[in-house]
Parts: structure tokens; sequence; C-alpha cells
């Protein structure tokens, strides 16, 4: 069956053309208008003399125009859609299987728009819809209406984890075995989720030989990202796609916990062997402090929980200091501590070690604000090191302490429990007969998932005196019990004892790799736990849900069907684990849609009977403003003809001898084909993309309407006036003309410059050669200069112009050049002739040429200012100046703080937009930095040459 190409919306309203006779005979009753006489009386008697006949009727072919109006009305009520394309069916209800997961939230809005053209199609054809969402918890599903269909459909969102389509398996296959004749169409996001290729292999299997259309794109579009590395060096994010897209590189942004974006990166798929790989790499150089400022990572424009990586306290690095009682032997590094800590944890954290006296190196290192201090073999503390490590503690730092000689003597109470001062060792008064091994971690202690190798011994230990809570302290123990780690909670930190050395005198601890682990997890764990959670850490303690992500990848209070997690959760997020942070706000576990485990992959759709369908299906053309706009021009029709035939001609400005021409009916409806025509010619609108424009910002009040130029137009050459390059785009070109109206205010109030109001300029049709500067804001989405528009902007920097080119991307920008509008520049720059650019020097001219300036601030104060670069200073005939200009003008200014809206006010000197910046002085330094910018095109160089007056006046004797 295949449906009618036109449709309605609401088919009901058609019904009202039943009342069209009824209106045939209304609009037949009309009386006659009244006639209108000329007064004075003396023509009383010879006007009542009718010259001709005034019908009692109206005109049919009036009559059948006002019908023909109300028609159209009615029709454009209904709702009438033209459909091209109709969709064939199998007449029986639609199945619409709708891929839900987070892969599916990068495409989401298409999906959408495609189940809604399927639901309406099966609407106009009196169908039932059964709609199924792969990603959700489904035991059973009935046929719905279509406008049931559609209200899920609107409410529908992707979820925060990978779909498992097997679950809806089973209440599948009951319902395709009732409904023989469904018409089956799945709407895929192209990727696999947790069960990988089994739903379609089941689908296969529970529709027989029936055919499935499967609407998806080409190739698995989404990104995503798995994990992330952070070493010494750098942090790394893994970024992954289920196949080659197109889709080749792009950026990531490391976000803090206030949603500000920190820094971006950009990655891209490498190719290898002539096949692009999956996987992709982006790198983030950053300090410290803003490394663990980092609450999550996200691929930017992809906005699916996919694309989102939380980062929770186990994954942020720790400045963690060093402090020995060993001497530093640099000739045998194997001999000292030192060694082994800085080799264990070099690539997790950053380290600081201090060698001296204990008391310099502890209070260097606090001063630091390290949150770990590991002590190696310290003994004796004095007094004032022991409070500043006791208040170091209770504020939360992690002080880790290794045992040794010197510890065995000393008699500090910096430890977790009571010590037996004095050791035993293999061979000695207090010896074993065979070194000992570790016993397996207990449930509650934060190493409980690592396994101790066989071949771990320990010959010498500290002891620590039995008690009722030695054994709640006890993380590690040897094979008959003796503890070997040991830590307790003070305040908001912790001590942690490890009852051997560093280094493998007592023990072969340091020659493994469980020694790596246990203390990347004691780094991991400071300041992190609650005194219950040291009382019971690990598996046992259970996180509820404090914040989960969207399908979408943004942040919100969890869904009311997410259960916590057990402390030792590692598994990807699914439904009642959602992508979040769980815990509290001290101690947070995050989770995410994807582990460093998971692999995407495309769907195999070959075990289906598919008709794969890789474009969005078409809604149809809504005729509805064709039919109004018809009716508006019968209105006016109507009015017209009832205006001539009332003999009203006054209102059209006509003579009595020119009316008399329209008494003949021919020339009426001659008149009305050419009024119908006019509006048909001119006023019928085009295709147009709803967009959202503010208000044009008002100009200053002496501000003309100025005409646009012309080429071979000599107006702006009588007077300088500013300039600035339309984008295309509205509010940025009504930004420019404002800014450079207040700007030219400012010049006119502070220099002997008056200039008039600005121009907007074309440079493919307008003359340049009238303007000294061109503003140019750019718009990425606007098209590249055409090759006329190139050679005249080249033509214009060739005679002298100037460009100011501004990306308004400074908010954005890490200097990476990464963004949409510094991309484009780019391409721009590379189609012209334009000279090698450098940050502006601190003694360039342009720095000095009104006003004395550090920098460009706009609306932005981040971004930075690049000139045409100047030659070395050896290369210069006098380096000894504080200024330097050149030999001209730079053809070329690129900035990145907006100034133009910075400078853009009203006509009552208002600001038009807010600057974001800390300085309360920062519109008045971006109008300075436009003086001085403008100045400096109008001038060049002479302020270079005004360091040299004092020697002229000198010579001169004067």
């Amino acid at each position: 069956m295949v449906g009618l190409p036109l449709t309605f919306a609401a088919p009901l309203a058609l019904a009202i053309l039943a009342a069209l006779p009824l209106l045939w005979l209304l609009l037949r009753l009309t009386p006659p208008p009244p006639r209108r006489i000329d007064f004075p009386p003396l023509k009383i008697a010879a006007d009542l003399m009718p010259h001709s006949e005034t019908p009692v009727r109206t005109p049919w072919w009036l009559l059948l125009l006002r019908l023909l109006l109300v028609s159209m009305l009615i029709f454009a009520a209904a709702g009438p859609v033209w459909n091209a394309k109709p969709v064939a069916s199998t007449g029986g209800p639609l199945l619409l299987l709708v891929d839900n997961g987070a892969t599916a939230a990068h495409d989401w809005g298409r999906m959408q728009d495609i189940a809604r053209a399927r639901i309406e199609e099966a609407g106009r054809a009196n169908r039932s819809v059964a709609l199924v969402a792969l990603a959700d918890p489904q035991q059973d599903f009935a046929p719905m209406t279509p406008v049931e269909v559609l209200e899920r459909v609107q409410s529908m969102a992707p979820v925060p984890h990978l779909a498992d389509r097997a679950a809806v398996g089973p209440a599948l296959a009951k319902f395709l075995a009732a409904e023989t004749n469904a018409e089956i169409v799945w709407i895929s996001d192209g990727v696999t989720g947790r069960d990988g290729q089994v739903f379609a292999r089941d689908l296969a299997g529970f529709v027989g030989g029936r055919n499935v259309t499967v609407y998806k794109h080409d190739r698995a579009a989404p990104l995503a990202i798995s994990s992330f590395d952070d070493d010494a060096a750098a942090m790394a994010v893994q970024v992954v796609r289920a196949e080659a897209n197109g889709r080749n590189s792009g950026s990531v942004l490391a976000i803090d916990a206030k949603g500000a974006v920190l820094a971006d990166a950009p990655f891209s798929f490498a190719v290898s062997g002539g096949t692009n790989t999956l996987v992709a790499r982006a790198q983030f150089s950053l300090p410290l402090e803003l490394r663990n400022a980092i609450a999550r990572f996200e691929i930017a424009n992809e906005h699916s929980a996919a694309a989102v990586y939380l980062v929770d306290g186990h994954g942020k690095r720790q400045r963690t200091g060093i402090v020995t009682g060993d001497a530093p032997d640099q000739a045998q590094p194997l001999l000292t501590q030192v060694y082994y800590i800085e080799r264990a944890l070099s690539p997790y954290t950053e380290l600081r070690v201090v060698r001296g006296a204990t008391a310099d190196a502890v209070r260097q290192l606090l001063e630091a604000n390290v949150s770990v201090l590991f002590l190696a073999d310290i003994g004796a503390l004095d007094e004032t090191t022991r409070l500043k490590l006791a208040e170091f503690v209770e504020s939360g730092g992690m002080l880790v302490r290794f045992s040794g000689p010197r510890m065995a003597a000393g008699n500090d109470d910096l430890v977790p429990v009571r010590l037996r001062r004095g050791g035993r060792m293999l061979g000695g008064v207090l010896s074993w007969d065979a070194p000992k091994t570790l016993a397996p971690f207990s449930a509650e202690s934060p190493f409980h998932d690592l396994v101790p190798p066989g071949e771990l011994t320990v010959t010498r230990q500290i002891l620590a005196e039995p008690d009722a809570e030695l054994t709640a302290r006890t993380w590690a123990a040897l094979s008959d019990g003796t503890p070997i780690v040991t830590a307790v909670k003070r305040g908001k930190g912790r001590i942690v004892l490890f009852h051997v050395t560093a280094d493998p005198r007592w023990s072969n601890l340091p020659l493994t790799g469980l020694f790596v682990d246990m203390l990347k997890q004691v780094v991991s764990m400071s300041g992190k736990m609650t005194e219950t959670e040291v009382s019971q850490p690990g598996a046992n303690a259970m996180l509820p849900p404090r914040l989960a992500l969207d399908g979408f990848g943004i942040l919100a209070p969890p869904p009311s069907w997410a259960s916590g997690i057990p402390g030792d959760y590692r598994q990807p997020a699914d439904r009642q684990h959602p992508a979040g942070f769980y815990g509290t706000a001290e101690m947070e576990t995050a989770v995410n849609v994807l582990t460093p485990e998971t692999v995407l992959q495309p769907l195999d759709f070959s075990p289906l009977r598919a008709d794969i369908v890789t474009e969005s299906l078409s809604a149809g053309v809504d005729l509805r403003a064709a039919l109004l706009i018809a009716a508006l021009l019968l209105f006016l029709a109507d009015l017209a003809i009832s205006l001539f035939l009332g003999g009203h001609w006054r209102a059209f400005g006509l003579k009595g001898g020119v009316l008399q021409k329209f008494k003949n009916r021919s020339a009426v409806w001659g008149m009305l084909t050419v009024l119908i025509a006019g509006f048909l010619l001119n006023g019928f609108p085009g295709d147009a993309a709803a967009q959202e424009v503010p208000p044009s910002p008002p100009v200053a009040k002496n501000a003309a309407a100025l005409p646009p130029v012309k080429p071979g137009s000599y107006g702006p050459a009588l007077t300088a006036r500013l300039a600035y390059v339309k984008t295309g785009n509205r509010r940025i070109d009504d930004t420019s003309r404002a800014g450079l109206s207040g700007l030219s205010q400012q010049l006119s109030l502070r220099t002997s410059f008056d200039p008039a109001e600005p121009n907007g300029v074309d440079p493919a049709t307008d003359e340049l050669d009238f303007y000294p500067l061109l503003y140019w804001p750019i718009d990425a989405a606007a098209a590249l200069p055409g090759e006329v528009a190139l050679r005249k902007l080249d033509a214009f920097l060739k005679n002298g112009g100037t460009i100011v080119f501004d990306t308004r991307d400074a908010l954005n920008d890490n200097g990476s050049g990464m963004t949409p509008e510094a991309q484009y520049l780019k391409r721009l720059l590379a189609a012209m002739d334009v000279p090698g650019m450098e940050p502006v020097p601190p003694d360039h001219v342009l720095t000095k040429s009104f006003y004395l300036l550090n920098n460009f601030q706009g609306r932005y104060v981040t971004g930075r200012t690049f000139v045409e670069a100047l030659p070395p200073k050896s290369e210069e005939a006098d380096t000894k100046g504080p200024v330097r200009g050149g030999d001209g003008v730079s053809p070329v200014i690129i900035l990145s703080n907006d100034l133009a809206a910075a400078w853009a006010v009203d006509e009552e000197g208002v600001p038009l937009y807010p600057v974001l910046g800390a300085d309360r002085r920062q519109r008045e330094y971006a109008f300075r930095a436009g003086i001085n910018i403008v100045m400096y095109v109008l001038t060049g160089n002479y302020k270079s040459d005004q360091v040299h007056v004092p020697a002229l006046l000198e010579r001169l004797g004067q």
C-alpha cells in the first residue's frame, strides 16, 4: 500500500467546507453599498435621476473569488503536506526500534526527525505504531495510536550508558509472533552496545524472512572517550570510534567542577598501512594545580555521555614530597630509599625531593603545599617539626613513613600504632627460622584487590605492640599475622607506616610490582576517606549516587532508579548505575560509559534482510504558508475590487475622469492581474531557515542613515571614516557597526581625528581604497571570499591599507589555534599575500602610538595580538631606543579579544555588551587599544623617532 502524496495533519478541519453553500447564499444577499450624492441642492433633482442601475446582488465572479479565499483558509487550517516520496508499507502496524544508548546522542536530532516522519506517515495511513527504545528495560509492549507514540518520541532522550539491546529480545519475539504483517523499522546509531552483535542475530530469527528497514549513517559516526592516563610528562585522553567515518580530527576539552574550560587538546586518527586507526590520543601539558582541578574531559561539539570521561580523586595527581634520613649517595643510587620511592611514584605523581636537614626539608615541602609526605627512616624529630607535621596531617595531609634503623631508635608519636622499638632480624636474637611472606590482603584493606607475589619475603621489621585496635589498623600482615603496613585516621588526614624499609635491606618488597601498586593506592587515597570509611574501607563500602550524566553528557541530580555502587566498582555504566559521581564530595568515585577495556564496533546487519537507508526521511513539504499567502493576495484583490465597484475612487487618489476608465470590467480585471502578478514576483517568500536574530543595536545620536557604498561612488572619499567587513551575520555586523561608531566618538573626543560614521563594506563589490582601516570580525560560518575579493584585498594591503582581523575566540582558545574562527582565518590568510606575523613585542610602536599599553584588551583579556614580524634588533640600525616600528605600518593586525563588542554603545552611550574580566577599567583599556590601533594606522611609526628628539635638541644647542 502506498500513501497519497497529499496528506493533512488535521483532516477534520476540512469538514468546514460543507458550510460553503450557506456562505454562498449569505454573500449573494449582501445589500448594495450606499450611494454618494454631492450637494448643493440645485443639483439634487438632476442627480436623483439614475444613470445606471445598482445591482442588488454581488457579482458572481466576486462571489467566486471570496469563496476561493475562504476555501484556501480552510485548507491551510487542515495542515496540508505534500509527500514527494511516499513510503510503502505492509498495511500492518509499524514496529519502530530506536537506539537511545549513549552513542545515539551525537545524532539524536536526526533520529527523532526520522521517527516522527515515519509515525506521521503511519498516522496518515491509519496504522498503529509500537515504539521500542532499545536501551530501556521493557517487559512487554503493544501497538498504540500515532498521536500517543509521537508524545513518547518527543519525550525520549538518550541514556547515559551503552544499550543492552538483547534485553528486549523476549518481548520483541512475542510481539512479532502475534503481528505477522508488522513493518519493522530500526533507527540505529550503528554502534554495538553491551550485547555486541547478539541483538542483530536474534532479530534475524524473530523476523524470519521479513525485511527490516534500517536508518543509519553510511559509517558509524559517534566518537567516545574510553580512558585517560596521567603520567609525569602529560595527561593523555584516549578517543575511540567504531570505524573510520571521515571524522579524523577534533579536540578534547578539560573542564573543572564549575564547568569552566581549563584547556583543550587536539586529536587525530592516524593512517597506518593505508588504514585509518580507531584510537587517537589528545595530550595535555598542564601544571599540577590545573591537572587536579579537572573534573571531566569531553570531546568538543559531541554532546554525548559517551564523549565525556569523569575524573574522580583516584585520577588526580598529588604533589608528593620525600624526606630521607639516609645520607645521599649519588655514586650508588640503588642503595638509597629515595630511589625506589621515586621510581615507583614518578609516573603517577609530582615528586619533590629535598635533601639536607630534616627540619629544613620538611619546612620547604610543607611550604610547597605537598599533599603526601614520605619520611624514609626518619628518627628524631624536633618539637617544631613534629608540630608542623601533626598540623599537616590534621588538616588533611597524608604522612607515609618507612622504617629503618633511625626510626627504630626514635620515640615520636606520629605513627599509627604503638611500636616496639628495636627490630628483629633473621639470625639475630629476635629472629625467624626462615624469612616470612605476606598473607593475602583482607577485604577491609585498601590493597584487597592486589595479590602478593609468592617470592616476596621479609627479613626484618619494626614490631607493633598488640592492642585492641591493632587489627582494625592493619592494612597488610605477614603470614603469621604480624602487621607489615598499618594506618590511622587523624583529623582530616592519615598516617601510614610501612614496618620495613623502602629499599631491599629489610625486604625484597621494593623490588616487586606490588610495591608500586601499594604506593599508588596510598597516594590516591590522600584526603579522600571519611572516618567510617577508614574503619570499613574497600569493597564493603556502598557509595550512593551523587550526580549523574544525562544522555547528552550534562551533570544533574541522579534519577530515582539509580542505586549505589560498592567501593571497588570498576564496571562501565548501566541503567542501575548510570554514569556520574558516587559517594560524597570529599570521597567520590566516577562511573563512566566506557572503560579502558570497552571496544566500540560497528553493528553487523548482514544476518538481517535489511534495506539500509543512509539519508534522512523526507518529512514532506508543508503547504500552509503558500495557502495563507495566496489567501492574503485574494483578500487584497477583493478589497481593491470592492473599493472600485463601490465608487470609493478617492481612496486611490484618482480623479473622476480616471475612474471612468475602470467602469469597463475588463480594465478592472487587467489591473487586478497586474496587482497579483506583482505580489507573486516580489513578495512570495523563498526557502528560509528559522534563526533567532537579536535586535540591531542602536547607533549614536549623530549617526546618519548612510546608503551602501557602491563601486564608483566617491562619497566616502570626502570624509575620513572607519569601515568593517560585512560577514552576512546580522548580529555580528550590527555589533561591528555599533563598536566602530563608539570608537569613532572616542576618537573625536580624545584626538584630532574626527571620523564620520563607519561603513560596512563587501570586499567583492565595494571600493576599499577610501578607508585607512578595515575591521574584520571572523565568522567561521561565513564563506571564504572569492577570487575577485581576494584581488581587491591584496591591492588594498599593497596600497597601504590595514586589516584588523578579530577572531573573537579568546574565551575558547588556549593558544593551540584549533577554534573554528582560528581555522577560518588560517585558510583565509593562506590565500592572501601577507607578511610573517609575531606577537606584539613590548617595544613595538603600536603599544605607544597614543597610550602606553601592555596588551590590547576587548571584551576578553586573554587573547594575544599579532602584527607583522619586525627584524631582529641585531639587524636594525639603532637598537638602543625603547620603541621599534619597522619601516611601515603592519598591513595585518590579528586580535582575538572581540574589541568591537567592548566598544559598542547605544545612543545614550551605554555599553551594549558586558566585558569579561576582573578589571573595572577594562572597557577604558579597550578604547585605548582601539585608539592606539587607529593612530598607528594613520601616523605610522613616527613615534619611534621621538626618542631622538633630546639628541637633536642637544646638537642644536638648545
